[in-house]
């Protein structure tokens, strides 16, 4: 199946201000893009990628005196499957980790593990581990936060999304990695593009989604803790430890965010 992608993003700005991007397709899906993806700027100004320590291409920008627009818009093939489930996947002792992984067990900005651990062995240390102990934290995840885009703020950690039952879908995924982490399941934080494809159209305006990787039999697994669903379509731009990792533009003075427009729709061809 083919996706169309892409976005139309300002930001406002009375001086020059430098701005971080991680807004680009991740090089893991670079084989699949049928047309040119490439970040537009308007006005026109020096755009510089480089390839960051969790392997995300992010853009360097100078938003100018006036504002700065970022615009992209590409296609791309799925395989138009759902996210596979694999109930047999087993967890790994710590020991029999790789070195690279270990970085997603421990504590992060968003991810909270000190004030979490106690909460996770309570609901899940009688759950057997392996997927049906990653499946139960998404479960609870899932039940435990009300979704609703009033509640999104930029400092909510895992602790604050638990302690509130409310959030968006950045918090489903920060409260499930850190609830993972606890129980000694290595978790990474994922975004990306997940459009309405084969689930009845939402009412809300699109927008990227945020869902998360657990580290099992070998191999990385993606579970949705905001959907509790298969999904279909998934876009992956950026992973890392949390949304500090992964956030989709940084600005290094203020520039403040004027208009923010997401598409991603199933096509026919390329036309």
């Amino acid at each position: 199946m083919l996706i169309r992608a892409g976005y139309d993003i300002r930001f406002d700005a009375d001086m020059a201000t430098p701005l971080m991007a991680m807004l680009s397709v991740h090089p893991s899906r670079h084989k699949d893009l049928r047309t040119p993806h490439r970040i537009a700027t308007t006005p026109e100004v020096p755009a510089h990628d480089y390839v960051d320590a969790f392997g995300n291409v992010c853009t360097r920008v100078t938003v100018p005196v006036g504002g700065l627009t970022l615009s992209c818009d590409f296609t791309i093939e799925d395989d138009g499957l759902p996210d596979p489930a694999s109930p047999d996947a087993v967890q790994h002792p710590i020991e029999a980790l790789p070195a690279d992984v270990l970085v997603y067990l421990l504590g992060s900005r968003y991810c909270e593990t000190d004030r979490l651990s106690e909460t996770a062995w309570s609901l899940f240390g009688h759950v057997a581990p392996g997927w049906g102990r990653v499946q139960a934290i998404v479960d609870y995840t899932h039940q435990r936060i009300a979704f609703g885009y009033h509640h999104a703020r930029s400092t909510k950690t895992a602790w604050d999304a638990h302690q509130e039952q409310t959030g968006v879908c950045r918090d489903y995924a920060h409260l499930a990695v850190t609830l993972c982490r606890c129980m000694n399941i290595p978790a990474r934080y994922c975004t990306g593009y997940l459009g309405d494809i084969g689930v009845p159209p939402s009412d809300s305006a699109m927008d990227f989604s945020g869902w998360f990787d657990v580290y099992l039999s070998g191999v990385w697994h993606t579970f949705d803790a905001r959907h509790n669903h298969p999904r279909i379509g998934r876009i992956l731009m950026a992973r890392g430890r949390d949304a500090t990792d992964t956030a989709l533009t940084t600005a290094f003075g203020p520039a403040q965010l004027a208009s923010f427009q997401v598409h991603t729709d199933e096509v026919t061809s390329l036309g």
